[in-house]
């Protein structure tokens, strides 16, 4: 690998926004949870709080909502970064994703969200990028923490730090709660409009020309389906209760697919899931874990 990509990792380490303004609507949290499949049953009160803004329940962000507020941002820095290798445009792939809540989101609003790039790993087939993102209230007051991996194949071999492959262990019995869940054909036509328009979501000329035989599913999306499940069976559907979710995306999913997420309750509101694409029995997201509160 030449060494301009020495320069490049280094020029990503420095990379940052601090404190940008970003606003949101009711509109937009509704659109993010229907975009994740939300509700399973538009009878149930529960899940419709998280879809309704008049919800006699009280209406309620779903957490990993956040995530969209700063996406488009992170494409835009790590963008940035990679300027001078205009020879062609690179593929961007969501590896991992790591969240932490400290209150609940406002339904609606405007909030501080800051960016930086923490590490650069050279992955051999790859580079993985880990960018940390800090959301806080106009007042300073913290919301929401997370960590973005991203993958960007073919820009490996450059001679950086690996990074660690730590796994997360599964419990060695029967999972607590089975969820299954379908994504719709168009789910990912939905999801886009909460702001990831990478063109392989929708468009299957872009997707083949990726690696795909058709479009497939944001990573994040399958995310907010396991958030989902965790709301229902670990904090009674009530957003507030969730503190933290985590997971690498494995594979790929398809629009239309069943998903179906394992759940194992542990002690302290510790909690362990992994998803899976059902029809082809692959593990779609692995090393899930969660933490809930009373």
């Amino acid at each position: 690998m030449p060494p301009r990509m020495l320069d490049v990792a280094d020029r990503l380490l420095t990379a940052r926004l601090d404190s940008v303004e970003v606003s949101y609507d009711e509109n937009d949290v509704a659109l993010y949870a229907l975009g994740i499949g939300a509700p399973d049953d538009p009878l149930d009160q529960t899940e419709l709080r998280f879809v309704y803004e008049r919800s006699a329940l009280g209406f309620q962000v779903i957490p990993t909502f956040a995530a969209c507020l700063g996406i488009g941002l992170l494409s835009e820095l790590i963008s940035d970064g990679l300027a001078q290798l205009n020879d062609q445009p690179r593929i961007l792939l969501h590896g991992e994703q790591d969240m932490e809540f400290y209150r609940a989101l406002p339904t609606s609003g405007a909030l501080n969200v800051s960016l930086s790039v923490s590490n650069v790993y050279d992955k051999g087939s790859g580079m993985l990028i880990d960018a940390a993102c800090e959301m806080q209230t106009p007042a300073g007051d913290p919301l929401t923490s997370a960590v973005f991996g991203i993958f960007i194949p073919e820009l490996g071999g450059f001679g950086g730090e690996r990074g660690t492959s730590e796994g997360v262990d599964m419990p060695e019995r029967p999972p607590d709660v089975v969820h299954v869940a379908k994504a719709s054909e168009t789910q990912s036509l939905l999801y886009r409009l909460s702001g990831d328009l990478t063109p392989f979501h929708a468009d299957p000329d872009a997707a083949a020309k990726a690696g795909f035989e058709k479009p497939i599913l944001h990573g994040l999306c399958t995310y907010g389906f396991a958030a989902r499940a965790l709301l229902k069976h670990c904090c009674g559907n009530d957003a507030t209760r969730l503190a933290a979710i985590s997971a690498r995306f494995s594979h790929h999913v398809f629009p239309g697919e069943t998903l179906r997420t394992e759940i194992w309750m542990l002690d302290d509101g510790h909690v362990r899931f992994r998803t899976w694409a059902v029809a082809r029995e692959e593990v779609v997201l692995s090393r899930g874990q969660a933490r809930v509160r009373d």
